[in-house]
């Protein structure tokens, strides 16, 4: 199987204490052209991540030693700019929104195809490129966004990161402001071929981005509902 890679994203930690699907994994990335590093427990992953500094985490939930929640938060706060990914046999709703809440880009239910891996990796390399192309800062009110860093700042001044499709959804209703989305066509445009979301996981993030929104009850910037339709964005007085 020829598949492409991103040589500038190229470093994985593969976070996983199933032995066996960890080197599956390992291996398979390698072949692939990717540096993948294994780590079977929270320190192992701590180290490694301190040492090597991933571009992209591969995250199980049930370690040996603590949660890969927990041990996903710490990352973050060492570093944000890595892209995330759950791999979980959990298929808990509240589970999957803690998750994404972290920053994840996707949480993806065990047992899956490394294909699908494969898809999912580039589909999020490929968001990453749009964003480093859209200008560096915007301001509206309070409300900041960097959608270079997947970041934007709240009216108290706290900096929120973004998930790529969290990112991706916003640049896509930003861009387009005034227009309104069918949740399917969110769904199109920001996972492509790979339609594996239901709405509500849209609905989540979008209730993410609202929140970040109305942290500033002054700012002109609006996520709204579209009954029978989805949601659009507006900015006032723009």
């Amino acid at each position: 199987m020829s598949v492409s890679y991103n040589r500038d994203m190229n470093k994985i930690l593969i976070v996983e204490d199933e032995e066996n699907l960890g080197i599956t994994l390992q291996e398979y990335l390698e072949n692939i052209g990717y540096d993948a590093y294994l780590a079977q427990s929270v320190q192992q992953a701590q180290e490694i991540f301190n040492s090597v500094e991933p571009h992209v985490v591969l995250m199980d939930i049930g370690l040996p030693d603590g949660s890969g929640l927990d041990l996903a938060r710490w990352m973050r706060k060492k570093k944000d700019t890595f892209l995330l990914f759950f791999l979980s046999a959990l298929n808990d709703p509240d589970t999957k929104v803690e998750g994404l809440e972290i920053g994840a880009e996707d949480y993806i239910t065990k047992p899956f195809a490394l294909k699908e891996l494969t898809l999912r990796l580039e589909r999020s390399f490929q968001l990453k490129k749009q964003m480093l192309e859209l200008p560096d800062e915007l301001s509206h009110g309070k409300l900041k966004i960097w959608f270079s860093k997947f970041q934007v700042q709240d009216a108290a001044g706290e900096i929120i990161h973004l998930g790529q499709k969290e990112c991706a959804i916003l640049e896509l209703l930003y861009q387009s402001k005034g227009k309104a989305f069918t949740r399917d066509e969110i769904i199109d445009r920001v996972w492509g071929e790979d339609k594996y979301p239901s709405h509500r996981t849209v609905d989540n993030y979008i209730v993410k981005l609202r929140k970040w929104c109305e942290t500033d009850s002054t700012t002109p910037l609006e996520i709204q509902s579209i009954r029978g339709i989805g949601y659009q964005l507006n900015i006032k007085n723009d």
